[in-house]
């Protein structure tokens, strides 16, 4: 589950990002959403949301109810811990100006606030942000304008995120079948 904690000023959309703890076993130091976390057992992705907008930014549970859930997304990503076999759900909570986060569990360092251009630019230029991070600012910016959805490159990234590129990724498809994941092999 990722939350974009989103913020609309008169020069344009801003982006909350947390700056994940040096203590963090996946990606320390690295940008992050403003909220973000697995979905436990027993829990659907809006318990999540809840749960961690609370711990991750001390979000009241009044504000994250605002929450529209925008997108799900898939993907299958070899990583030095193994293979790694997600599906994103994804959030946007628009934010008042004068809304300040606070840490409350240890997991992010620091947040910023940042123009939703230059996140952009971050993206395309940096490898700053938590690997999965990507994936769903790919996702907002598609669907914000930032990359024309469109244009060829920009169906190829939502076919991507939409169905996985690769027959690891959960129920990946292709022009709308599903396929089978072929097994492993030793």
């Amino acid at each position: 589950m990722h939350l974009n904690g989103l913020v609309r000023k008169a020069d344009g959309l801003y982006l909350w990002t947390g700056r994940r703890a040096a203590n963090k076993r996946l990606d320390p130091g690295k940008l992050d959403h403003l909220v973000a976390g697995g979905v436990p057992a027993e829990h659907t992705p809006w318990d999540a949301l809840l749960k961690e907008a609370a711990e991750e930014a001390s979000i009241q549970e009044d504000l994250a109810r605002q929450a529209q859930q925008v997108g799900r997304l898939v993907y299958a990503l070899d990583r030095p811990e193994g293979l790694r076999r997600d599906i994103l759900y994804c959030y946007d909570l628009f934010l008042p100006e004068s809304f300040e986060p606070v840490a409350a569990d240890g997991e992010v360092e620091s947040f910023h606030l940042m123009p939703l251009s230059d996140v952009y630019k971050l993206v395309r230029d940096t490898d700053e942000f938590k690997f999965n991070v990507n994936l769903v600012l790919i996702d907002l910016f598609l669907r914000n304008g930032l990359i024309d959805p469109h244009s060829a490159e920009g169906r190829q990234l939502r076919e991507g995120l939409n169905n996985g590129l690769s027959a690891a990724s959960p129920g990946h498809t292709i022009s709308g079948h599903q396929t089978a994941m072929a097994p492993a092999t030793l």
